[in-house]
């Protein structure tokens, strides 16, 4: 397991908080993110191996304590490999999940039964409001799907605008050169159709921007802040050039 630097902490939208833990050895950002609420969601775990250090960073926002929702895309380490740390430290906490992620994954998982959300079911965290977008193996997985709060129009994007690098917290920029430079340098590699191309995908984007998001909460790299269906559109576009081939 590689190391992570302390995290960093920012604040990209109203009381949406992104950690960022960067990984000099691979280049790579992972960022997780907080929603300050009545009822406080935090969106992706981490590894367990970064658990005590990104605990630490999220009680500089608030006690861990009263996180009341864990959310995350799909079933993997630093999506939810901490999970069950966080539902020790925070009693009240519940895992957020879609039916086929709960049925295949976080029943037999989890130390506490999830929250299993529909395709457009809304959960109420007080202020803000999530909508479950399911979204079947994208960006990868049978169980993946993402979150879109509402109130301020923010889609939790997961692993969707990998970039690479020590980046910048939030930018206003156009990501898709970034996101094509990643996509191709991930082609040429061990990560080749690390996100998989299917009849589904462009289907899936088309969705998703519908939204109209204003923020994109990104895993890897940059948060974005403008005009998210068209960055969506973007992206739509590069996969299929990049990937429609040999996906």
């Amino acid at each position: 397991m590689f190391s992570f630097q302390t995290p960093t902490i920012s604040e990209i939208a109203p009381d949406l908080f992104r950690f960022c833990m960067y990984a000099p050895e691979i280049d790579l950002q992972f960022n997780y993110f907080l929603v300050r609420d009545e009822q406080p969601l935090l969106f992706t775990t981490g590894y367990r191996s970064g658990f005590p250090m990104l605990r630490k960073a999220v009680a500089q926002v608030i006690d861990p304590a009263k996180i009341r929702w864990v959310g995350f895309s799909h079933f993997e380490s630093d999506e939810c490999g901490a999970l069950n740390l966080w539902l020790e430290d925070a009693p009240q906490a519940q895992p957020v999940c879609g039916l086929v992620s709960a049925m295949i994954n976080i029943n037999d998982f989890a130390i506490r039964p999830p929250k299993a959300m529909q395709d457009g079911e809304l959960l109420s965290t007080g202020k803000y409001r999530f909508r479950y977008c399911s979204t079947a193996q994208f960006p990868h997985g049978w169980d993946a799907g993402l979150l879109f709060e509402e109130t301020e129009q923010t889609l939790f994007c997961s692993d969707l605008f990998h970039q690479g690098g020590n980046v910048e917290s939030l930018t206003e920029d156009d990501l898709s050169e970034r996101v094509r430079v990643s996509m191709q340098q991930m082609q040429n590699g061990p990560l080749a159709n690390y996100i998989p191309y299917t009849p589904q995908t462009d289907g899936i984007l088309k969705n998703l921007a519908d939204l109209k998001p204003k923020t994109l909460a990104i895993m890897h790299g940059s948060s974005f802040a403008g005009d998210g269906e068209q960055a969506l559109g973007n992206l739509s576009t590069s996969i299929r050039e990049i990937l429609g081939e040999t996906g």
